[in-house]
């Protein structure tokens, strides 16, 4: 009897790995869009966690961003179902933009909502559908934005509760499961509307394979992963650095004496501990920071978000939140 198509098997293989990271019993969530990748994943995940005595799940997150979003989320649902899944959770959320843009404000929401359904059924993993063409999409993204190391380092596989099985799959090998299980999926219209930049980055991907020849997506993704081992070591000095360097003020010579990699990477540290939104914490703030030594003149304070200001006086460096205005 033949046995499954190679990429099926490749696709079970990798989700057993994930698997097998927990006790039989134990609750994992597949989070399915209803989109192939993700439908891959469900399928996959279905086949195998039954061998391992893991209980799986499925939440299917309805962004409503589009009219009848209520009702796709059902038919995904459905679906899954007909997978064997006795656990599928459908949870609405409501996307805030608050001025960081439609694909960060709606993956915001997702990671909210997964880790609330993680919560509530006390999951022990959640596993998530991108693949290695998404990594591809994300160094591409870096690289055009002029993103450093931790940026172009990609997606990690593994992040908390978080895994991604799937980031040496390619989204065709995951087509080609569905087809091997004549098994449907949906296809999301959003996904080719190019005024998203992830969509934009795919077709530009693309272009890049017929000119250059097949093989960049699986290079991009190969330099994320080695990036990421840089960029691990590099924020575990950081670490190092600040508890060294202890509460401010601190002294210009040692940071100075820091390696200039890991001294960004502690300026960051430092601005968020003192109370910056990680996420409004951009490059040009923390080479501002690292301007007060390098390129000292008796400069002012510089403005941080916060707001915050960074200011050095008498040798030492400080990061204090200003004084209202009476």
């Amino acid at each position: 009897m033949a046995g499954p198509h190679p990429a099926t098997a490749t696709i079970r293989r990798a989700v057993r790995a994930a698997l097998e990271e927990v006790s039989p019993g134990d609750v994992v969530l597949v989070a399915c869009s209803g989109g192939a990748d993700s439908s891959a994943l469900a399928a996959a995940t279905a086949f195998e966690a039954p061998k391992l005595g893991v209980r799986a799940g499925v939440v299917v997150v309805d962004h409503g961003l589009q009219t009848g979003s209520d009702s796709i989320a059902r038919r995904v649902a459905d679906w899954c179902r007909t997978l064997g899944f006795d656990l599928v959770h459908i949870t609405p959320v409501r996307v805030v933009q608050d001025g960081h843009g439609l694909e960060a404000a709606a993956r915001d929401a997702r990671y909210e909502a997964l880790d609330v359904a993680a919560d509530r059924y006390g999951a022990a993993l959640v596993l998530l559908g991108h693949t290695l063409d998404d990594q591809a999409e994300q160094v591409l993204l870096g690289l055009v934005r002029g993103a450093g190391a931790r940026s172009l380092s990609g997606m990690p596989q593994t992040r908390g509760r978080f895994r991604r099985p799937l980031l040496g799959v390619t989204k065709r090998q995951c087509r080609q499961l569905l087809a091997d299980e004549e098994l449907e999926w949906w296809d999301d219209p959003m996904n080719e509307d190019t005024a998203y930049a992830r969509v934009r980055a795919r077709y530009g991907l693309a272009d890049l394979e017929r000119a250059l020849g097949p093989g960049v997506a699986q290079a991009l993704a190969r330099t994320a992963t080695q990036l990421r081992e840089d960029a691990d070591f590099l924020d575990a000095l950081a670490d190092d650095a600040v508890t060294a360097l202890g509460p401010g003020p601190w002294a210009v010579d040692d940071l100075l004496a820091l390696a200039r990699p890991v001294r960004t990477r502690v300026w960051r540290r430092l601005v968020v501990a003192a109370g910056a939104p990680a996420g409004q914490v951009s490059t040009r703030h923390t080479d501002a920071c690292d301007a007060l030594l390098t390129r000292w003149h008796g400069q002012g304070p510089v403005s941080l978000p916060g707001p915050l200001t960074a200011t050095r006086s008498d040798g030492r460096v400080s990061i204090t939140r200003p004084s209202p205005v009476e």
